[in-house]
């Protein structure tokens, strides 16, 4: 007689909010709605969707802590403007004091970064140069003075690729930026060699204005590098 087969344990389902989520998801991009558009109340849903009001009301509060939904006291509940920042925001809570993410963070910097240089060299326009050779000479009179130049840092990179004109590589430079310099703490960090730093942007610069599309790439490799000294540093410290 053959051995019975074993009997597969149950799958837990979902919790009921977590199915609720689903359903309003699908209601939002079933109808098309866009940012502004409102949603039924809290009753109607709850009764269409089988479902009582608070579970409603968790799944509501979920969707408005990841940035789709937001609730108008008062008035109802609207689809939010699409946005990073929950997403931002979550990441560097996430990432905390994590040496390991962090370093993969400030890969991806570099990847996306030496990896879209040669189309920024092709479409630069000249203003576009003066303005970055202008952020530069910012972060030089700084870094002769010691001070942190975190503000010039994040417009220098987010100027070196608007010449593309692509809103969600702007959206993701902006994100491993913030998460990089939020998880890193990197504003706050010793710094031994400032203008070492501010050279590596200086020589960026250059090399895009020349149009030399391998020194570009070396040069943000050793601006990638001098990030993770200082961290190394930091850390050991």
């Amino acid at each position: 007689m053959s051995e019975p087969k074993s009997i597969e344990p149950l799958t837990r389902p979902p919790l009921l909010h977590v199915s609720v989520q689903e359903s309003l998801r699908n209601y939002i991009q079933s109808n098309k709605l866009k940012a502004g558009d409102p949603l039924p109340p809290e009753t109607f849903l709850a009764q269409r969707l089988g479902v009582g009001r608070n579970s409603v009301r968790e799944a509501i509060k979920a969707l408005e802590s990841i940035g789709i939904l937001e609730t108008r006291r008062g008035i109802g509940v609207f689809v939010k403007e699409f946005s990073f920042k929950p997403l931002l925001d979550n990441l560097a809570y996430g990432l905390q004091d994590s040496l390991r993410d962090v370093e993969e963070l400030r890969e991806i910097r570099r990847v996306l970064e030496t990896g879209l240089i040669a189309k920024t060299i092709e479409m630069i326009s000249a203003e576009d140069i003066t303005a970055l050779r202008q952020l530069t000479e910012s972060m030089r009179r700084r870094a002769e003075r010691q001070e942190s130049f975190a503000e010039e840092d994040q417009q220098f990179h987010q100027l070196l690729f608007r010449c593309q004109n692509n809103h969600m590589l702007s959206a993701l430079i902006d994100i491993f930026w913030v998460a990089f310099n939020k998880a890193s703490n990197f504003t706050s960090l010793d710094n031994p060699t400032p203008l070492a730093t501010w050279r590596d942007h200086h020589e960026i610069v250059e090399a895009v204005a020349a149009k030399d599309v391998d020194r570009a790439r070396q040069r943000l490799d050793d601006h990638y590098r001098g990030l993770q000294q200082v961290i190394a540093k930091n850390r050991t410290t």
